[in-house]
């Protein structure tokens, strides 16, 4: 083999373990699921082996799954548009600190190392009728019953800012850093006041940054599965909960997959819209 043949194989074989992992957990169980979305559950119980359209058909003009789709979208907007909002001023005031950053960072990085089901769970001893907040309103004689706070689409969209906030706060946080605060200087020595400088100089070139956050915090909210499990009533139900109860619960893999790839399919178009215009670098950047 020549020296040009084993320098075009080098880096194939420097990637093969990730493509291999790549391969065998993500491409391969992502086929059987498009596989299976195009079988039918007899009444039987059983799957028949065939192409049938009827998952995709159910899935794609049935209204109940049409106005959840629609709802989930709803819910991780409102929770995306809550996490710029709260995420971009805590963002700004760690970048612009001076000696307690690392600290400030390490707070922040704090929450990822409880388990997500227990923080999501620790908000009913929060809200809950006999929680925190209902005791104590109790005890400043605010209020003379327990309110209902829990089990509405409020608190899932609580739960889902807690979780995703600090995504947010990461992502922005890192544009903000690649800043140089020189820039902000020179807009004032021209007669800019600080908020101007601010608006018209670090806003626009935070942005890819802030597209990042609120990307990544769209797609994890909208296919959140816990946080309206816990602390969703029956009416906030998402879209993640109906591949569940129809494959665990109904155990109706073909509609369940067909579901799941509904989903996939929405949220694929968001980021490839996202991919076309902004790029998956800054992303990369939040991430790492």
């Amino acid at each position: 083999m020549s020296v040009e043949a084993r320098e075009a194989r080098q880096p194939w074989i420097l990637l093969s373990p990730a493509l291999g992992a790549v391969l065998f957990l993500l491409i391969i169980p992502l086929m059987f699921i498009v596989v299976y979305s195009f079988w039918l559950r007899s009444a039987t119980g059983t799957d028949q082996v065939g192409f049938f359209l009827d998952n995709w058909q159910k899935a794609l003009s049935d209204r109940f799954y049409r106005d959840i789709l629609l709802n989930t979208l709803k819910i991780a907007a409102i929770t995306t548009l809550i996490c710029a909002v709260m995420g971009y001023p805590a963002a700004y005031f760690i970048a612009r600190s001076k000696g307690n950053k690392m600290i400030l960072l390490l707070l922040l990085m704090l929450p990822f190392w409880i388990s997500y089901i227990i923080r999501t769970m620790s908000w009913i001893n929060i809200l809950g009728t006999s929680g925190a907040l209902n005791t104590l309103l109790i005890t400043l004689g605010i209020i003379s019953e327990p309110m209902q706070m829990l089990y509405n689409e409020a608190t899932v969209i609580l739960g889902l800012v807690h979780f995703l906030l600090p995504f947010m706060v990461l992502n922005v946080y890192v544009s903000l850093e690649g800043i140089d605060t020189n820039l902000e200087d020179a807009a004032t020595s021209l007669g800019a006041t600080r908020w101007e400088a601010f608006t018209q100089v670090t806003l626009p070139l935070s942005l890819p940054g802030l597209a990042a956050g609120g990307l990544l915090c769209f797609v994890l909210g909208a296919g959140t599965y816990i946080t309206p499990v816990i602390l969703g009533g029956p009416t906030d139900a998402m879209f993640a909960n109906l591949v569940f109860e129809a494959i665990i619960t109904q155990l109706n893999w073909p509609l369940g997959s067909a579901l799941s790839l509904l989903l996939l399919a929405v949220l694929g178009v968001l980021v490839g819209i996202y991919n076309r215009y902004l790029g998956m670098a800054q992303l990369a950047k939040g991430l790492g």
